[in-house]
């Protein structure tokens, strides 16, 4: 009967470090998907266009900039349509951190960048905050936060 109940607990043991390994190495996973598409999102600001975003940000897409202004995924592609009024020259992230948790994560970073918004040029760095969820199988970025960093 001790055997069997010190086999059982063994078993149950292994089990238990199977299931802890599984869940880490999809966090591991995630972590790495999601610094990734932050990545590209930076190239994707630097040259242009609008595929990243269209791909990528939710329908539903809600920012609070550094600026103090709500934009959503319409606004963003609409501002995108002028690029010589919306262009971003440098831009470059660092700090990056990303938690995972099942199918949602949340990237913090702090970012500077030299741009312009509506013909008006904006140099700054911010701490910024991305949600991504995923959504049919697809991560979505569906709010992201934004504050210019402490002088």
């Amino acid at each position: 009967m001790r055997h069997k109940t010190l086999l059982l607990l063994v078993l149950l043991a292994m089990t238990i470090a199977a299931v802890a390994q599984k869940a880490q190495t999809a966090d591991a996973n995630v972590v790495a998907e999601i610094t990734s598409l932050e990545h590209q999102s930076v190239k994707a600001d630097l040259a242009g266009g609008s595929t990243f975003q269209k791909t990528y940000l939710a329908d539903d897409y809600t920012a609070g900039s550094s600026w103090g202004r709500w934009d959503t995924k319409a606004s963003i592609l609409k501002d995108l349509e002028s690029p010589k009024q919306n262009n971003t020259v440098k831009e470059e992230i660092s700090d990056l951190t990303v938690r995972a948790y099942g199918d949602t994560a949340i990237a913090t970073f702090q970012e500077t960048y030299d741009s312009s918004y509506h013909g008006e040029h904006r140099a700054r760095t911010i701490l910024s905050t991305d949600t991504w969820s995923k959504q049919g199988g697809e991560w979505k970025l569906v709010a992201s936060h934004s504050s210019e960093l402490a002088k």
